[in-house]
């Protein structure tokens, strides 16, 4: 008999859900899981702004998550983020997977912003309400997202986790090496 593993996913975003059942059921497809999404804060701003603020936010979801489910065999943790450098203002992710005695991470490839969501970013707004008015859409990054809309959808947000999801678990497809 399978038991059902519980997965942990920090944010009740359906993007975010998504993108952690489809890698879990690809990269392990005779198990047998239960997700969970929980709201936690990041402990971060609202708009992370580079590696290191991005990265800490998807930790702190994972360690608020543990304290609010802690009876589970995995945690996950996503944070997207903006980074500003010399050639333009790149958005990207970093997801973070944890369990009781082992932990994955991965960072989402860097796509590069146009100049009127860049403006209104540096002007204070998180980049999914600058898509929104740029874009004339609503609540972009619980569906499509930046990645979504400047691909016409070739990919969208879920995807753009998915694989990401399982570079993470790379690890736990590994355990003899990891």
């Amino acid at each position: 008999m399978n038991v059902k593993q519980k997965v942990v996913i920090s944010s009740l975003n359906p993007v975010k859900i998504e993108a952690t059942k489809m890698a879990f059921q690809k990269v392990f497809p005779d198990s047998k899981f239960e997700f969970e999404s929980v709201s936690v804060s990041s402990n971060v701003s609202d708009q992370p702004i580079g590696n290191e603020e991005t990265i800490r936010g998807a930790y702190n979801r994972i360690d608020n998550a543990k304290k609010e489910i802690p009876n589970a065999d995995y945690w996950v943790g996503i944070e997207g983020g903006i980074e500003k450098t010399e050639h333009g203002m790149g958005a990207f992710a970093w997801i973070i997977i944890k369990s009781k005695d082992k932990e994955g991470k991965a960072k989402t490839g860097v796509f590069f912003l146009p100049q009127k969501v860049v403006r209104l970013v540096n002007e204070g707004k998180e980049l999914g309400d600058a898509n929104d008015i740029v874009f004339d859409g609503h609540n972009s990054k619980q569906k499509n997202g930046a990645v979504g809309i400047l691909t016409k959808d070739i990919i969208d947000r879920t995807d753009f986790y998915y694989v990401t999801l399982i570079l993470s678990l790379i690890p736990f497809m590994n355990p003899e090496i990891y």
